[in-house]
């Protein structure tokens, strides 16, 4: 008996018009950006034209606090203090994207492709503001315009890019910055004075994120110079600290005895108090006064040099414990759709986004004309991979 088989042109196929989109990571550093002076990321808009100023760049004002003695009923003349004033200067460049489909395309397709860019090059602009936020964590203050500034793909972050530092400009940042940094588990003994290879390659793979390590940042940078002034919670006023980790370190802070019994013995469990616990679930860590984030793009874009720089060729990383002020993001103009208007007797459609910012860490020019930075602590912990 001869059975009929369906020819396969004639098989049925249904595309859906329903599309799964990759996931984009949203911004974790947006909770603590913000205009006021409280914010760690402070958001400044004062070069955005349509608030009618205009320019390329602008002048962030620092003011160090008075540490003279004064005087009791002896004469003052003579013995007032001048104020010890400062301004980091901050660059802003274009990003711009753009989709083009043409009419035949359209045709062809089973989904509404043109529906789709909008969405896409949101997803574009929300990754490149985040990954050139953490670009300019790893990057070294400069005085300088960055290199690349007004080129033809443009250069947002400010200072000089981790990489792209030279060995000298390396030394001089461990230099200027020695009070608010920590070398593995201390800088007596890993601290080699300027000379920044020497004292990451001092981090063993045993010196990782722990209780003690967090507190002794914390002690650390509540006693630089600058003062670097804690990050305050709306909901009552507390003093915090924040400190951004990659995906290792995050690990390794998890793993700790003291940080672990900390938010699994401490926290509240009333009320579902446990949907916020991140022993339960994702979400930050808290211990002592410090806000413990995982920014997994930290992990992601992480400088080549730091893949081999510690002990042995191990793999360590800058952790940032931020106060108030450690960076700036200056908008010059805020993200806006454009259109294609050249459009070959309207064959092709095209949708873009334009926008104009800068972002980079906040610094005090020194009497040496160097850059301390004003809000962050850097610590260099190893960050070892899983196997």
């Amino acid at each position: 008996m001869a059975l009929t088989t369906t020819a396969a042109n004639n098989k049925l196929i249904y595309f859906r018009k329903e599309i799964y989109r990759e996931y984009v990571r949203e911004n974790l550093f947006s909770p603590y950006m913000g205009p006021s002076m409280n914010a760690i990321i402070r958001v400044i808009t004062d070069l955005d034209k349509g608030g009618k100023n205009g320019g390329e760049q602008i002048n962030i004002p620092l003011r160090a606090r008075l540490n003279g003695a004064g005087v009791g009923s002896g004469a003052l003349r003579g013995n007032e203090e001048g104020l010890d004033n400062q301004g980091t200067r901050m660059w802003i460049d274009w990003s711009r994207h753009a989709v083009t489909i043409t009419n035949a395309e359209e045709q062809k397709s089973s989904i509404d492709l043109y529906a789709e860019i909008k969405p896409a090059l949101t997803d574009w602009g929300q990754e490149k503001q985040r990954d050139e936020i953490v670009d300019g964590f790893y990057a070294l203050p400069s005085q300088n315009p960055p290199a690349g500034l007004g080129s033809a793909n443009g250069q947002r972050v400010n200072g000089i890019l981790f990489d792209a530092a030279t060995a000298a400009q390396r030394n001089t940042w461990i230099t200027d910055n020695a009070d608010r940094i920590l070398v593995g588990n201390g800088n007596t003994a890993n601290l080699v004075a300027g000379n920044f290879a020497a004292s990451m390659a001092n981090v063993t793979g045993a010196m990782i994120v722990s209780g003690a390590l967090v507190n002794r940042m914390k002690r650390s940078a509540k006693k630089a110079n600058p003062r670097i002034r804690p990050f305050k919670l709306k909901e009552n006023g507390t003093e915090w600290f924040v400190l951004f980790v990659g995906q290792e370190q995050f690990r390794d802070a998890q793993n700790d005895a003291d940080i672990k019994g900390a938010n699994q013995n401490s926290r509240a469990r009333e009320n579902q108090g446990y949907l916020k616990n991140p022993i339960f679930v994702d979400g930050d860590l808290l211990y002592n006064g410090v806000i413990i984030r995982e920014i997994p793009e930290l992990s992601l874009r992480l400088p080549v040099f730091y893949a081999t720089a510690g002990s042995g060729g191990i793999q360590i990383a800058p952790a940032f414990l931020c106060g108030q002020g450690a960076m700036a993001w200056c908008w010059g103009k805020m993200p806006t759709p454009t259109f294609l208007k050249e459009d070959d007797y309207q064959f092709l459609r095209g949708a873009g986004i334009k926008m104009a910012y800068g972002v980079g860490k906040i610094a005090k020019l020194n009497a040496a004309g160097n850059f301390k930075e004003w809000g962050v602590y850097t610590a260099f912990l190893a960050a070892v991979g899983d196997n």
